[in-house]
This record gives C-alpha cells, structure tokens and sequence, in this order.
C-alpha cells in the first residue's frame, strides 16, 4: 500500500486524478476485512468558523470519485472539547486522511497517536496527507516559518502563524522533507533555504491538484502539477522536476 503526499487544492466535485488510486487500495484492503465499501478516517483541525464548509465538503469529494464511508474526526480551534485526537479515531478504518488547516495544530492533535499511525501504516494502512497532512508525514517536518536566521525566505503569509522556518519530529513516514502549495504560494524558496542552511537534507516541495505517491517499488507523481525535488549537494542545491 501507498502513501499519498497531496500539495493541496481539491473540487467539490472530486479529484479522480488523486484519489482514485488512493480509494482502489483502500477498496482492496477493506475486501480484506470482508467490506464492500472502504471505511476512510478524516482527520480534521479547523480554525472555529462555522460558515467553512470543508469539514463535510472535502470528504464528500471523495464519495464523489468512488464509493467509500467518510469516517469525519473534527478538531475545532479554539474550541471547547478535545485539542487532540485519540486512538479510537484509528478504530475499524481502511485508509487515513489528514487533512489541511495549520500545520502545527495538526502536529500537535495527533501527537498522542503518532505511533499508532505510524504501525498502520507499517502494516499497509493507506495513507493520503492534504497540504498540512503532507508536511506532517516526514520525518524531518516543515511546520512553518517565512525567515531563516533574519531573512525572509518565503512570502509571509504562508508561515503558519511562525516566524522562523521551524522544523520538528514529524509522523516518520517519509525520509524526506515535504513543502506544500509550492507554484501556488512560492513555497518551493522555504524547502531550498532550509535545505541550503543544513535545517533538512532535501525533500519535495509539491503543487496544487498533485500528490507524489510513495511505493514499495518507488516514486510516482499524480495530477496536473509538478513535485520539486530539492537536493543537497557539495556544489549547491540542485532543484529539478521529479516526472510524472
């Protein structure tokens, strides 16, 4: 089974080009349970707005591709209940998602589960991060930040509420650092700065509407836009295009 790195971006009327592949494994694992329709956990952290419609419209999207059961775990912040999420979240489901909003609000609502994620995934428990859920799957993760040392490296408004370029423990599922919404917001700049200040080894950064998909038998890249590999090298980063 594989793991899904989505840039961001989706329809309401759904992005076959991402998720079907995605909804196929999840199809075969679920028959392995004797299911017909795949159970595909949500995990979710908005900002407290109720006029967003993306906690019930995004896994729509994914009903919208193929036939699946969204199982929808929806963290407010600020909010009154919980700020994290627990095991039972992981119960009986044949895939996971999660999803897009602030990326350090979503490291730390799944902080208490990061291992248990981690043996799912182990165990071939389909995986698809969205924008934030993409950043957080790396060992080494991007959580933020538009400055290194003083300088600004990427625009502002997409440093997470962080000044810093911040980098943290990461769920572990890739070995390599992920930037999201890359041609989109100009993010590709942050991965090559924190890659040539030694912060991280390299990594993708990956565009809207696209996911690159992690195999056992290697890389592939879906959707309309392009992954940006970003390599450390004794010359100089090297950036080029991963193919489709």
């Amino acid at each position: 089974m594989s793991i899904y790195l989505w840039g961001g971006g989706w329809s309401p009327a759904g992005d076959p080009d991402v998720v079907a592949p995605f909804l196929f494994e999840a199809a075969q694992r679920a028959a392995g349970s004797g299911r017909m329709i795949p159970r595909i956990g949500f995990l979710l952290v908005r900002e407290d707005d109720p006029e967003s419609g993306y906690a019930t419209g995004f896994p729509a999207s994914f009903e919208a591709v193929a036939p699946c059961e969204p199982i929808v775990a929806l963290l407010t912040v600020p909010g009154e209940g919980p700020s994290t999420f627990g095991s039972e979240v992981l119960n009986d489901i044949d895939a996971l998602v999660i999803g897009g909003g602030m990326t350090p609000d979503y490291l730390a609502a799944v902080e208490p589960i990061m291992e248990e994620i981690r043996l799912l995934v182990a165990d071939g428990l389909p995986y698809l991060g969205f924008s934030a859920g993409s950043m957080i799957a790396s060992d080494r993760a991007v959580i933020g930040g538009y400055r290194i040392d003083g300088v600004q490296v990427c625009p502002e408004e997409t440093g997470e509420d962080l000044e810093e370029v911040t980098i943290v423990e990461g769920l572990g599922l890739v070995d390599l650092a992920i930037d999201v919404h890359a041609a989109q917001w100009g993010t590709l700049g942050r991965l090559v700065a924190a890659t040539e200040a030694g912060l991280v080894s390299g990594g993708v950064a990956i565009d809207e509407f696209t996911a690159l998909v992690v195999a056992d038998d290697g890389l592939s890249v879906v959707g309309a836009g392009s992954v940006w590999r970003v390599l450390d090298d004794p010359a100089g980063v090297i950036v080029g295009a991963l193919a489709p």
